[in-house]
């Protein structure tokens, strides 16, 4: 007994202080611990239903090499080339031997655990499983799938800025995805893992497993196709003006819905990237477009009329030793409307500072009032702070109030200055700014955000039309005259802010400029406001109207033609017949009869034309009372005429001679860059202008 007893008292010994820490680094190699599931983060959509960002499905192939299919001789043989065939086809990424070489050394180093593929895709993993020996299943096959997840935007570039990101690293949220995170996230689930010799963690069963919760939906009011228009706008003239970067914001008036916000930065010469929120995150000097902000405190407290009298004193005034000049050095004694209109910097600043200077609370209270005073709480993070002196402020002088005036020594966010335009154009209504619709689970909202309201009159209502009057004028009449349109109506306010800046390249004196143009459309009913802003361009068109103004047209433009709200009702009157006839460019034959006759129109062939069967097109000219078809002979092998015709007749004209074509525009082909009756020649590559 005491020798049984001494033999045990060894073992203790032996196993606790002897090997003690070899068994006890087996024990935690050997042992398990829960790992959490990562959940499906929700998709963000746009106001009609397309995806902005969705979680992809990836996947991580495992391969455990001590199943059945890889251990049973026999079986493995027959199976791996075909194995490693499939696996080649599949991925190209290696040949067919490289495989085969991989599978036979995992096969002999006969690991459990063994990592073959990273990031595989949904249709990968579809076709992994039918591929020999994995079409065994888990157990038999050794085909392990570990899923994850890959957020991915489908529309690219567009909007990607304000649908944002979360990383890991650094905890860093930026966008939508950064505000919503939590209702994107969803829930974690848990599952157990046992990790073998070697030090490899594998999954114990699935009985075990907790499911993760997917996140839920947010429902935005962007509109891709809006956003497209905006994004393409900007930046054509970004690359046009070699600017430095720029932003435009496109917001319904009534609801304050946010349809696009572009924000492009420039990267190298012509290239331009989402790299930040202006629209949003940058507070900067919106120059004269605060006017409008001006006009309505001058407006609302009575101390002008647009029709009052000011000296500009030739468009130059001294302010506390410091110059003010207009831009148009010159004018003498203009009315408040002429000067809202050609923006005069000199007549704004004797306003404000003749009717402020003894009481600068009462300008700040109009400030305060129209919400410049703090950061617009809006469904997004990032929001830039604005940066408005108050009278008692150490940085308040005798500048201030003139400068104020203008633009100048404040500091607000393009979505700020948008949402006060917005709120004039809405008949004084101020509405928060919405990104967001509502937040569904499973197709069903869970939570909605409607229209607020943040102020029911910014002004008083006779404020508002008079505001609505020279922003018109500004079109009509003024700084934007140049690119008013004859299909509607539209009214703002341009501002070109000179902006300090010490880096070479920019005009002399070490100035360059921040070009921006604010306002709305139809002017008489407005829908939709839009702000643009255009930073540092480098051409010497640097003034708002030049660089500003034909983005925010193109948008109106585009917008105005896709939306057939906007349009006056057409009333058809039963009229006398016209003898009117139409002239017909290059087109389909069937077509334009089909065409007469729907409107009842006659129609012959010009001269009984021997051709008439020749030729599928023609063209038509008035004789006789009737349209004349001629036909339209195409000679082989040459170049064809499609001036005149519609996009889609060109189109198919000259793909069928195996011409690549470019089409700019919209309408019918107003220029071909390959002259007609040109030989046709392989690879060719024409370009069309539409009007």
């Amino acid at each position: 007994m005491m020798l049984f007893a001494a033999v045990v008292v060894y073992g203790l010994v032996n196993v606790q202080i002897i090997e003690g820490k070899h068994w006890r680094d087996m024990a935690e190699e050997l042992g398990t611990r829960e790992v959490e599931i990562e959940s499906v983060r929700g998709n963000i959509f746009d106001c009609k239903g397309n995806l902005l960002a969705t979680s992809v499905p990836i996947y991580d192939v495992i391969i455990d090499a001590k199943a059945p299919g890889f251990t049973e001789v026999e079986s493995f043989q027959q199976n791996i080339d075909s194995l490693a065939i499939y696996l080649a086809n599949l991925f190209q990424d290696k040949s067919i031997e490289a495989y085969k070489y991989q599978l036979l050394s995992l096969r002999k180093e006969g690991k459990r655990y063994n990592v073959f593929k990273r990031k595989v895709s949904y249709r990968q993993m579809r076709a992994l499983s039918q591929f020999p020996i994995f079409r065994l299943g888990r157990n038999k096959g050794g085909l392990i799938l570990n899923p994850r997840s890959r957020r991915e935007k489908p529309f690219d570039m567009l909007a990607e800025r304000t649908i944002g990101f979360k990383q890991a690293e650094g905890n860093v949220k930026v966008g939508l995805e950064g505000f919503f995170d939590k209702d994107l996230s969803g829930k974690s689930g848990k599952h157990v893992m046992q990790r073998i010799a070697g030090g490899t963690w594998i999954p114990v069963n699935d009985e075990l497993m907790i499911e993760a919760q997917q996140g839920k939906d947010l429902v935005t009011s962007i509109d891709i196709n809006l956003q497209d228009v905006a994004e393409h706008a900007l930046l054509n003239t970004l690359i046009e003006n070699d600017a430095d970067y720029g932003t435009a914001i496109l917001m319904e008036v009534a609801t304050g819905e946010l349809k696009a916000i572009a924000n492009l930065t420039r990267e190298s010469q012509g290239i331009y990237q989402e790299k930040y929120n202006y629209a949003v995150g940058e507070a900067v000097e919106p120059g004269s477009t605060f006017k409008l902000i001006s006009m309505m405190a001058l407006l609302n407290d009575g101390y002008v009329i647009p029709a009052d009298k000011v000296d500009t004193e030739g468009g130059e005034k001294n302010f506390c030793n410091a110059t003010m000049k207009d831009s148009h050095l010159g004018t003498g004694v203009i009315d408040m409307q002429y000067a809202f209109e050609h923006s005069s910097n000199v007549a704004f600043a004797k306003q404000m500072a003749r009717f402020y200077a003894k009481h600068p609370e009462q300008l700040y209270a109009h400030y305060k009032r129209l919400g410049l005073t703090e950061k617009l709480s809006l469904q997004i993070n990032g929001v830039g702070a604005p940066v408005v002196k108050s009278p008692d402020s150490k940085s308040w002088s005798c500048t201030s109030l003139p400068w104020m005036a203008i633009g100048y020594e404040l500091l607000l966010t393009p979505l700020q200055m948008l949402t006060v335009y917005n709120a004039v154009a809405n008949n004084g209504v101020m509405v928060k700014p919405l990104l967001v619709k509502r937040i569904e689970q499973e197709g069903r909202a869970v939570k909605t955000f409607d229209r607020k309201v943040m102020n029911p009159a910014v002004c008083k209502p006779e404020v508002v039309l008079q505001l609505r009057s020279m922003m018109e004028g500004v079109v009509l009449r003024g700084t934007a005259s140049q690119l008013k349109s004859g299909h509607y109506t539209y009214a703002g306010k341009t501002g070109t802010a000179v902006v300090a800046n010490n880096r070479s390249g920019y005009k002399a004196g070490g100035k360059s400029y921040r070009a921006s143009f604010c306002g709305y459309f139809p002017a008489e009913n407005p829908k939709y406001s839009c702000f643009v802003m255009i930073g540092r361009p480098r051409n010497e068109n640097y003034y708002a109207a030049k660089v500003a103004l034909p983005v925010f047209k193109e948008i109106a433009d585009k917008v105005y033609a896709s939306s057939l709200y906007l349009h006056q009702e057409l009333k058809f009157v039963m009229k006398q017949p016209s003898m009117d006839l139409p002239i017909i460019p290059n087109a389909l034959k069937e077509d334009v009869k089909t065409i007469l006759n729907k409107v009842q129109l006659s129609s012959h062939f010009h001269n009984d034309s021997i051709h008439e069967d020749e030729s599928d097109w023609v063209v038509g000219m008035p004789q006789d009372n009737s349209v004349a078809l001629e036909p339209v002979l195409l000679e082989s092998g040459k170049i064809p005429d499609v001036r005149g015709m519609g996009a889609r007749d060109a189109l198919y004209l000259l793909e069928r001679k195996g011409i690549k074509v470019e089409v700019k525009g919209m309408g019918k082909v107003r220029k071909q860059s390959l002259t007609p009756g040109s030989p046709v020649r392989k690879y060719q590559t024409i370009q069309l202008e539409l009007s």
